[in-house]
């Protein structure tokens, strides 16, 4: 659930934030106020939230990443820094990871891990706005968003930014929360979003308010169908969708021909 909230071009466009209706220059500025919140306990209410399978996606979604030993990769919206681990393994000393986000907090948090885990010399970290990446044309084999895009205010700007910076041959993994795909599920797991999550929210960080929006982010995050249409939408030849824990999550992986 990684912040990455952008800008608007217009001070009249609306939004959503969570289920508010908001102005677009509006957004950027409350996403950023909730992970300014959540960001020092962000990796233990992923846990608690999912019961630790946030990490079996993550090291699913960079499986599938196509990246070898040598390659750059570029982790949007990468929060704590989760992937950008599981990333230094896949291209080894050899590789360049560059770890990016629009909250500074979130930034930080990831260096402190990434620091801690052993993790330097190849890997850059920069604040930048994923709807304008300050990067030159076909700069990485790969690029990456985990639990970000949701967050951010014009989707599609997002996506054409990420696939521009990508090589040809290269991938976008999408790794999101999406649409369960069983009826039942779906019911099951509104009861657990918005009964159960913000009240752990509340008694973690003291922050109900914050998780409040983060399911309901999820609700207003596009289906994997209407995901998958934007991406190709947006510049990519191909997209393939993996669904993982009965559609509660999905990833997306762009390719670039």
């Amino acid at each position: 659930m990684n912040e990455h909230s952008q800008q608007s071009h217009g001070s009249d466009s609306r939004t959503h934030f969570g289920f508010r209706d908001v102005k677009e220059n509006e957004k950027a500025g409350l996403v950023g106020d909730v992970f300014r919140s959540v960001a020092s306990r962000y990796d233990v209410m992923n846990d608690l939230m999912s019961f630790g399978a946030h990490r079996l996606w993550k090291r699913f979604a960079v499986s599938q990443s196509g990246l070898r030993d040598g390659d750059s990769v570029l982790d949007v919206a990468g929060g704590s820094g989760d992937l950008a681990r599981l990333f230094a393994k896949q291209v080894g000393k050899k590789g360049r990871i560059v770890l990016t986000d629009i909250n500074g907090a979130m930034l930080a948090e990831g260096k402190s891990n990434m620091i801690d885990g052993g993790i330097v010399g190849n890997i850059d970290y920069v604040l930048t706005d994923a709807e304008k990446l300050c990067f030159p044309d076909a700069s990485f084999h790969g690029v990456s968003i985990s639990f970000g895009l949701r967050n951010v205010t014009r989707k599609e700007e997002a996506l054409k930014s990420m696939c521009r910076v990508l090589k040809p041959g290269g991938r976008l993994m999408v790794l999101e929360f999406s649409r369960p795909v069983f009826s039942a599920l779906d019911k099951a797991y509104d009861l657990y979003s918005f009964n159960v999550i913000p009240k752990i929210g509340k008694l973690v960080t003291n922050d109900e308010e914050s998780y409040q929006y983060l399911v309901e982010s999820i609700r207003k995050h596009p289906d994997q169908e209407t995901l998958k249409q934007m991406m190709l939408n947006s510049g990519f030849d191909d997209v393939k969708v993996h669904n993982m824990s009965g559609g509660i999550v999905a990833l997306h992986l762009g390719y670039k021909y």
